[in-house]
């Protein structure tokens, strides 16, 4: 598997004024393709927060939209680890209507721990975490860095 994919719909609360999907909710959906990407490898995030105090904090985003989406459309969102680093990985997103483009987009997130205070540090990404996230890296984009 070098992507992970996540069938979605468009509801009206999607939309905005002009019944036309409100930009925001791409990052939304950028955020379900990460997470059950994570879950389909192996690595629950529940877990990983609650029991191993790591989040996943995004630390750049960004989209490009190609065509409009609408109230009832039927989309599928294409999620790709691209790139990992020390503390740092990079996913992309694609979301479709049938084979049509949409939009697309990233997340650079970073693996980080919750300290007794609360505050959060930059750690290394363990290796089990990293074979895991760069066996289904396309072989085009293995980086590591």
């Amino acid at each position: 598997m070098t992507e992970h994919s996540v069938n979605l719909k468009v509801h009206w609360g999607d939309t905005d004024m002009a019944g036309i999907i409100y930009y925001p909710n791409y990052f939304n959906w950028f955020n379900i393709g990460s997470h059950t990407l994570f879950e389909s490898i192996g690595i629950p995030l529940k877990e990983l927060m609650f029991e191993d105090k790591i989040a996943l904090p995004i630390l750049d985003v960004g989209c490009s939209f190609h065509k409009p989406l609408y109230f009832g459309d039927e989309i599928k969102v294409v999620t790709k680890v691209t790139e990992v680093r020390e503390k740092v990985f990079r996913m992309e997103h694609e979301v479709y209507k049938g084979n049509e483009l949409t939009g697309k987009g990233h997340e650079l997130r970073s693996w980080v721990q919750f300290s007794q205070e609360g505050n959060l540090k930059a750690c290394t990404i363990p290796d089990d975490v990293r074979s895991k996230m760069m066996a289904v890296m396309p072989a085009t984009s293995v980086e590591r860095l």
